[in-house]
């Protein structure tokens, strides 16, 4: 896939490109199902399928006291676009001078004169240009009379609620990650650093890594089951992946006032990752946080937590 850093460096405008254009936050099923559209659609006009999105989130500029809390990376969300079959990511710096360009000046000039795309598929709520002036009715006039036509794509429903960003994020504040997994079509993930901590994992025999996340959402506090996966090169290998017993939360039993943090054991597995970058998946909630009269009892919970964690991670296969 190829990545252009804001729409001025794609040099000229796609050959029979079909477009979508949005913040994709998560891209969950809603946003997937755009992506499936546009990369049919490529690939039956016989061009690239093209994602335009926003770094920073638009909301982050515009209303930053409101502090917005997004569910991937730009990194993670580049993948995902790779893996929906995107070939050509286009990421736009957003920032208030971008903001203030007229509606009708973003589809002429930024759409239509640099990306210059066949067909544009966009979400039922898509809205662009200055103060979000810029509406369905308008993309869909100006398009044709620019030589691309406009496609709005409905809302994905589970139930009877629509699949979005803000639902997802609520689940996750509720600890609900299997029902998060489901609105994003797979188990919501974490990456970060391995940092040293206190190593009190270790004296009671199990050993645990401690994250430094790169993401912006943990779950809610809380042990999870779930897999620790290696992104970067080193031992284990680039890819390996382990079953692990993840804690979110502030140790209770050792200590009340430390700052909520992600830490995981790693079943079947001993070594030094200090300073390695990890993807932490929390497929199943197990328990809720809980502080234990000793550390004898917290031994034995942990125990019994991963037996439970292999058990529902062994269902699986």
């Amino acid at each position: 896939m190829r990545v252009v850093r804001g729409s001025e460096a794609l040099g000229k405008p796609l050959e029979r490109g079909v477009l979508t254009v949005g913040n994709f936050d998560g891209l969950h099923l809603g946003h997937q199902s755009i992506m499936q559209t546009v990369t049919l659609r490529a690939h039956a006009l016989g061009g690239p399928a093209a994602a335009f999105t926003f770094e920073p989130h638009p909301r982050r500029v515009l209303y930053p006291e409101r502090s917005l809390k997004l569910l991937t990376t730009l990194e993670q969300k580049l993948e995902l676009f790779e893996a929906a079959g995107v070939d050509v990511a286009i990421v736009e710096p957003f920032d208030l001078g971008f903001a203030r360009l007229p509606a009708e000046r973003f589809v002429r000039e930024i759409l239509h004169a640099r990306i210059g795309p066949m067909e544009v598929y966009v979400g039922y709520d898509f809205r662009y240009g200055r103060d979000r002036e810029g509406s369905m009715r308008t993309l869909t006039e100006l398009g044709p009379h620019l030589g691309f036509s406009v496609t709005i794509i409905p809302e994905v429903k589970l139930g009877a609620r629509d699949v979005n960003s803000t639902r997802i994020r609520e689940l996750l504040e509720g600890g609900q990650v299997e029902d998060a997994a489901v609105l994003l079509g797979r188990p919501y993930t974490v990456r970060g650093s391995v940092v040293e901590g206190d190593r009190r994992g270790r004296t009671i025999g199990f050993p645990t890594l401690n994250l430094a996340p790169e993401n912006e959402i943990l779950p809610a506090r809380g042990v999870y089951a779930g897999h620790v996966r290696f992104l970067d090169v080193g031992t284990p290998n680039q890819g390996a992946r382990y079953a692990a017993v993840t804690n979110v939360g502030k140790r209770p039993t050792f200590k009340e006032d430390d700052p909520v943090m992600a830490e995981a054991h790693v079943m079947d597995f001993e070594g030094d990752i200090y300073g390695r970058r990890v993807e932490l998946t929390f497929e199943h909630h197990l328990r809720a946080e809980e502080r234990f009269p000793d550390i004898e009892a917290l031994k034995a919970q942990i125990g019994r937590d991963v037996l439970h964690a292999r058990e529902r991670l062994g269902a699986e296969h």
